[in-house]
């Protein structure tokens, strides 16, 4: 039986920080460790940073950037060739498209911590 990937409107919002294993860029993304490490070799654009050990540290375009391939391959049903293809003819306007979705996933998220906060304040007046 095969497992229903988690789409992009299901994906947890990437927190504040400068790197990220691959343990939790592959949480966040919904991809396997392994799956990363593959498309670290099809996709020049994606280099994570390697440090002792040969460990890997994503940075935060690093993470939007798998976002996107993912979306390309999984979800617009492109190649790895095609997907390639995609991101060198219009990497601006992907990449855009991407960062403008986890801003409004986390202006939503606060948003809501908002709304909590204001309930439960009513709540302790009333």
């Amino acid at each position: 039986m095969k497992r229903k990937q988690r789409s992009d409107k299901e994906l947890p919002l990437i927190p504040d920080k400068l790197y990220f294993t691959i343990s939790e860029v592959s949480y966040l993304c919904a991809v396997k460790a392994y799956v990363l490490r593959y498309w670290e070799q099809e996709f020049s654009q994606l280099k994570p940073v390697k440090r002792r050990g040969n460990r890997r540290y994503y940075q935060q375009r690093d993470v939007l950037l798998v976002r996107q391939i993912k979306k390309l391959l999984y979800e617009d049903g492109f190649t790895i060739e095609g997907a390639r293809a995609q991101l060198s003819n219009a990497p601006e306007a992907l990449s855009q498209s991407i960062k403008v979705d986890v801003t409004v996933k986390k202006m939503i998220a606060e948003l809501e911590s908002v709304l909590q906060n204001l309930q439960a304040e009513m709540e302790i007046t009333h």
